[in-house]
Formats: structure tokens, C-alpha cells, sequence
């Protein structure tokens, strides 16, 4: 049963004053680059035709699409039985959440001075229970507890982050997520992002749509920053060089927001904002949203244009990137050309 907030996010992306879906045909490609039709995310080109794009930053959808499903080079049969299980380590992971959102319980510090509690530990390992029942040849890889596989290597890693956000978390404002993501051969799959206390979930999967709460939804056009609607975290993130180019951004879009996490993420994909920039995430915090983002006809890359890549294994490092994700590849473009990050 959904919320009466949940119910209504649900309902505003129904669009059905897009009565035409664009029609996306669907090849193998390489490498990573954006043309005024075509857009490439990693190996999957998406050359579009459509005939219900706007221009305007006010709730418009970006374009209705129907995104084909292709080879993946694994069975789809197997795609609907990952994302069975994704759906059932989100449920598990809400529940333990739900039973500590503000209540009293300790908080520690982690070595990066970054907060953990109890509910993100408990939530990745009633998550990893699942994982080790389910798939017990696939390693998971948990902000909280890294590596766990027999193996040093393995074609399918799940990344987890039970809580993003555990400072909205601890501080009482439910715009944290559960993230969970399915590498397959250092790629993402599948990708979700679950906000257990509204009862939101956003589900990205390779080749298909992406659905908020089994609504198919879609990024809204932006022409261009004078436009757009920019989210970070927070403005305190960013440092040096970085602090420099995201000021260069910020200064130009219509309205900069702070202090959704993920959740920043999950509205882009919706179509309620245009832009996300942030600095120094790792590898768990990411990874779950290139499904989602590229599934509702966003981009999602580095600073420099590049696709986000990790490599997962026992002796991976868990690296910092700099992450910038957009509803329309013009805003994008935009957005990298005041970034200047060469």
C-alpha cells in the first residue's frame, strides 16, 4: 500500500499528453559520445525519433520512449529473476530502516569521519542474507562490510549502500536511499533506488524503461543552465579545483538546490529537475543510478565525458569520481563546457 505521498509522486509522472512514444532503435556501440540524434551510453546506442520533445524547464517530459529490449549477453529470463531479487533486497533493507527513522540509537564515526548507524549495517545484512541464498556464485560488494566472495573476480558483483544519506538519515528528513546495483562483467545492469519511508522506488534496467513504482517515467527537456534546475548534495563537498567548477555551473543555472543524496538522482529521472553535480562519490553511491538515469533518456557520466567505470573485486580501490547527470544532452553539454574539467 502506498502512501498518500507516494501516491501522488506516482501519479504526476503519468504523461498523457504524450499519447505518441518516440521510437528508439538499439545497437551495439563504442565508445561513449552524445550527437544531436543519437545518444550512447556505454555499449548501448539509442538512436531516437521523436515527435513530443519540448524546450521548456517546467515539468514537460523530455520525450515518451519505448526502449527496446537486445542482447546483453545473458538471458533475460535471468535479467527478470535479478530484478525479482533486487525488489526483494530493497524490501528487506525499508524494513529494518523503517524500524529505526526517528528513534534513538547510536552513531558512530567511520575512518573518513563519515556517520554509520546501526540501521545501515543491519539493513546491508539482511541484504546480503538474501544475496548469499539466492546467488551464492555472485559477490557483493557492501559500503559497510566491502568484498565478500570465495572468489577474487566473478561476472556478477551487487553493490550495495543500504542507507545514502545517513545525515539526512540520522537527522530526521526521508530523502536518503537504499541503492542497489547489479555489475555484469563491471557494468551495471540493473540499478535501484528505494526510499523506503515515502515508498519510492525508481528501477533502471539495462535495454528497458525505467519505472518509478511500475509507472514508466522519462527526464524533461532543458535547452540550456539559464534554465535549468541544479541539485548537490551540498556545496560543502566540493574543494579546490572542483569547488572552482562547480561554482563556474552553478552561477549560470536558474536555481541551485542542495541536500538530496540520492534522491537528487530519482527526481532528475522523474523530470522534476535538470541537473546533478557532485564531487567525491565513490563507487556505491553511482553506480545504481546509470540504469535508472540512462533508462528515462538522461546522461550520466564524469566531469570530462567519460563513462563511469569501476572494476569490483577483492582487491578493488575504492576510488572518488566526479559525477554529473542531466535529463537533456543539451544541458549536459552545457554543463561539461563550464565545468572545464581537461
Amino acid at each position: 500500500m502506498l502512501s498518500h505521498s507516494s501516491s501522488r509522486f506516482h501519479s504526476l509522472n503519468h504523461h498523457p499528453r504524450h499519447p505518441n512514444p518516440a521510437i528508439y532503435s538499439c545497437s551495439l556501440s563504442l565508445p561513449f559520445r552524445i550527437s544531436h540524434s543519437t545518444l550512447k551510453f556505454g555499449a548501448i546506442d539509442f538512436k531516437m525519433s521523436s515527435t513530443n520533445s519540448t524546450v521548456s524547464c517546467n515539468g514537460n517530459s523530455n520525450s515518451n520512449v519505448d526502449i527496446q529490449t537486445m542482447d546483453l549477453g545473458f538471458n533475460h529470463l535471468d535479467l527478470d529473476r535479478f530484478v525479482d531479487v533486487g525488489n526483494k533486497l530493497a524490501d528487506a533493507a525499508g524494513e529494518v530502516i523503517r524500524k529505526y527513522f526517528r528513534k534513538s540509537f547510536d552513531i558512530l564515526d567511520k575512518e573518513d569521519l563519515s556517520p554509520v548507524t546501526i540501521a545501515d549495517q543491519a539493513a546491508e545484512e539482511s541484504m546480503v542474507k538474501i544475496l548469499e541464498e539466492n546467488f551464492p556464485s555472485h559477490a557483493i560488494f557492501g559500503e559497510e562490510s566491502g568484498w565478500r566472495c570465495k572468489e577474487n573476480f566473478t561476472d556478477y558483483v551487487w553493490v550495495l549502500d543500504p542507507i545514502d544519506g545517513t545525515k539526512s538519515f540520522i537527522t530526521g528528513k526521508p530523502l536518503f536511499g537504499t541503492l542497489i546495483a547489479l555489475l555484469h562483467k563491471g557494468r551495471p545492469i540493473l540499478g535501484i533506488i528505494d526510499q523506503p519511508v515515502l515508498r519510492e522506488r525508481w528501477i533502471g534496467i539495462s535495454g528497458r524503461r525505467t519505472t518509478l513504482n511500475g509507472q514508466e517515467i522519462s527526464t524533461r527537456s532543458c535547452p540550456q543552465l539559464s534554465k535549468a534546475y541544479l541539485y548537490t548534495t551540498s556545496p560543502h563537498l566540493f574543494s579546490g579545483d572542483a569547488e572552482v567548477a562547480f561554482a563556474r555551473v552553478r552561477n549560470k543555472v536558474k536555481v541551485p538546490l542542495y541536500g538530496c543524496d540520492c534522491y537528487a538522482y530519482a527526481l532528475l529521472a522523474s523530470g522534476y529537475v535538470d541537473l546533478v553535480i557532485e564531487s567525491g562519490l565513490k563507487p556505491y553511491d553511482f553506480l545504481s543510478l546509470i540504469p535508472v538515469i540512462e533508462g528515462s533518456g538522461g546522461v550520466i557520466t564524469d566531469w570530462r565525458g567519460h563513462q563511469l567505470h569501476w572494476e569490483a573485486s577483492s582487491n578493488s580501490d575504492v576510488a572518488s569520481f566526479n559525477v554529473v547527470a542531466a535529463g537533456d544532452k543539451r544541458v549536459y553539454q552545457d554543463a561539461l563546457d563550464n565545468l572545464q574539467w581537461y
